[in-house]
C-alpha cells in the first residue's frame, strides 16, 4: 500500500491510559494516524488492542490522557485527575467521523440490509429516507450485496451479515474506519470476502486502523504495523521491518508461534 500518499494528521493519542478497577489495560499509548495511512494493530489476545480501538471511539472512557482529532480535542479534555468526558450529545456528533466495525456484526435483527445501513444517516443525520437509500444502495453495491438488500440478517451468512456491517459503517461518511478483528468470528471459507472489501476501501484511500490477527492482510495492506503488548505498543513501523527484522524479543516470540 506504499502507492498510496499520507497526507495530515488525522488522529493522536497522548499518554493514553485505561484501567477496569484495579487493572491497567492501556499503559500509556502514544500514537499518530495520518490521513490514508491504514495502520495494522497485531499482538496476543489481552494486549489491550481491542481497548485502545473502543477508546478512539468513546465506547470506553480513557482513565488519563487524551485523544485529538484534526487537532482539537476528541471525547473529552485530560484534566490533573485524569480524563473528563464530554456530554453524551457532544460523543456521538463526534463520533460521527469515526465508523467501527466489529467482530461481531451488531446488526438489527428486525431490519433488512438496506434498512440497516440507512438507519443512522436518517435517525442522526436527517437524511432524507429517499437520498438515504440512493446512497444506502450505492454502498451495498459497494460491499458485492445489491442483491441482498431486502433481505434480513438472519437470512445472511456471517461474510454478508459483516458486509452490511461495513457498508452501515460508511454511511456516515467517516473520515477514519476502525476494524476490531473483523474477520474472527467468520468461518474460515467466508474470511475471504470480508477482507476483500476492507483491501478495497484501503486501495480507495480510507484512513484504517485495523487490529487484525490476519498476518497476511496486514502484511501487504497496511502502510505501518503496530505490535501491542502487556497495554504498550512494543515497537511500530512498516511491514516488511517489523515482519522480517523485529527490532523486540516479544516480537519475534509472538511470530514464532503465529503464521506470517
Amino acid at each position: 500500500m506504499s502507492a498510496i500518499k499520507t497526507g495530515a494528521e488525522l488522529l493522536r493519542v497522548e499518554a493514553l491510559t485505561k484501567k477496569f478497577g484495579e487493572a491497567l489495560i492501556l499503559r500509556g499509548i502514544d500514537l499518530s494516524i495520518r490521513e490514508r495511512e491504514v495502520v495494522a494493530v497485531i499482538g496476543p489476545s489481552g494486549s489491550g488492542k481491542s481497548t485502545l480501538l473502543r477508546c478512539l471511539n468513546a465506547l470506553e472512557t480513557p482513565t488519563s490522557g487524551r485523544i485529538l482529532f484534526r487537532g482539537e480535542p476528541a471525547f473529552g479534555e485530560a484534566t490533573s485527575g485524569g480524563f473528563k468526558a464530554l456530554p453524551e450529545r457532544e460523543i456521538n456528533r463526534q463520533r460521527a467521523r469515526i465508523g467501527m466495525v466489529f467482530q461481531r456484526f451488531n446488526l438489527f435483527p428486525h431490519l433488512t440490509a438496506i434498512e440497516n445501513v440507512i438507519a443512522a444517516p436518517m435517525w442522526v443525520r436527517g437524511l432524507k429516507r429517499r437520498d438515504a437509500l440512493a446512497a444506502g444502495e450505492q454502498l451495498l453495491a459497494r460491499v458485492g450485496l445489491s442483491d441482498k438488500a431486502n433481505m434480513y440478517p438472519a437470512k445472511l451468512s456471517g461474510g454478508q451479515q459483516q458486509r452490511v456491517a461495513i457498508a452501515r459503517a460508511l454511511a456516515m461518511k467517516p473520515e477514519l474506519m476502525l476494524f476490531d478483528e473483523a474477520t474472527s468470528a467468520l468461518d474460515p471459507e467466508l474470511v475471504g470476502e470480508v477482507l476483500a472489501v476492507m483491501h478495497d476501501l484501503a486501495r480507495g484511500g480510507m484512513t484504517m486502523v485495523v487490529v487484525t490477527h490476519e498476518m497476511g492482510f496486514a502484511r501487504q495492506v497496511a502502510n505501518r504495523i503496530m505490535f501491542m503488548d502487556e497495554g504498550l505498543i512494543l515497537e511500530e513501523g512498516p511491514p516488511e521491518l517489523i515482519f522480517n527484522q523485529p527490532r523486540e524479543q516479544r516480537t519475534r516470540e509472538f511470530f514464532g508461534k503465529v503464521s506470517k
